[in-house]
């Protein structure tokens, strides 16, 4: 018999989860629980499995806790399902990439193991990515207990274990967000540079989109310091003191943003030598 899941929150997140675990038959799937009955309905069609719920009351004690709540929520939470259901000997686990296992301190109190584990892509398409799951890096940190259950079953869905610091889990979620919504906007302020400088929206696109994806292939193939070229790289910083003032008396908020990138810059040519 596979150990039962019980999920609290079955947004993005939890129903991807949710019908991978059960697909895979790692888990037994029982209550689904969220902000409205219509939703855990929602939820429970998509997965495929479960009992869709309508409060803490009606949950059922478990092997496994999953909550796939909103970040500001998780302590909450999981302090009513401690108050609510034993947890001793279950497997407590949250799915937030910004906040630690320290969240589900409560159920670690009342006996349980706990753990948190992120999957470190986006969410926006529930039925792509349910669809196309494998290779996925899930960041995980908690009990040992906990990892050494949830490793196995994160694998058996196809996803790729990274082990994290707890102590650093808010540095791990910012990296995620440099990588990935700070490059949307770097972009996004080339392209308006660009469009300033007199090129239509459409063709800015295609200006800029074989240097980012070019760049991007270089850092992954060769690593940031040989990807680096441009003006900072060759040392010619009266250039880069032209592009300055030039961005700052266009737009004095992208002045700042390439100030502090040309630093940064800087800083990473110096690591070329």
């Amino acid at each position: 018999m596979a150990p039962t899941l019980n999920i609290i929150g079955a947004g993005h997140v939890g129903r991807v989860l949710g019908r991978l675990f059960a697909a895979s038959g790692e888990f037994d799937i029982g209550g689904v629980l969220t902000r409205s009955a219509g939703s855990a309905a929602d939820a429970v069609a998509f997965i495929g499995a479960g009992q869709a719920l309508e409060s803490v009351a009606q949950l059922a004690r478990a092997d496994t806790w999953m909550l796939a709540v909103p970040d500001d929520q998780i302590a909450a939470v999981c302090e009513q399902l401690a108050a609510t259901v034993a947890l001793d000997g279950a497997l407590v686990f949250h799915c937030s990439g910004a906040k630690s296992s320290v969240e589900l301190d409560s159920a670690a109190r009342a006996g349980a193991l706990t753990a948190s584990v992120h999957p470190i892509r986006s969410f926006a398409d529930p039925q792509a990515v349910a669809g196309s799951f494998g290779g996925t890096w899930c960041g995980v940190e908690g009990a040992p207990g906990a990892i050494a259950m949830l490793e196995p079953a994160l694998l058996a869905i196809g996803g790729r274990v990274a082990h994290i610091d707890a102590a650093a889990k808010t540095l791990y979620h910012a990296a995620a967000v440099f990588a990935s919504n700070y490059l949307v906007t770097v972009v996004d302020t080339a392209l308006r540079a660009y469009q300033a400088a007199g090129i239509p929206a459409a063709a800015a696109r295609e200006l800029a989109r074989p240097l980012a994806t070019e760049t991007l292939a270089n850092v992954f193939r060769l690593g940031p310091e040989t990807a680096l070229s441009g003006p900072v790289a060759r040392g010619d910083m009266a250039t880069v003191a032209r592009q300055q003032a030039a961005v700052s008396a266009w737009d004095p908020e992208a002045g700042k943003l390439y100030e502090a990138l040309a630093a940064a810059t800087v800083q990473l040519a110096a690591r070329r030598t």
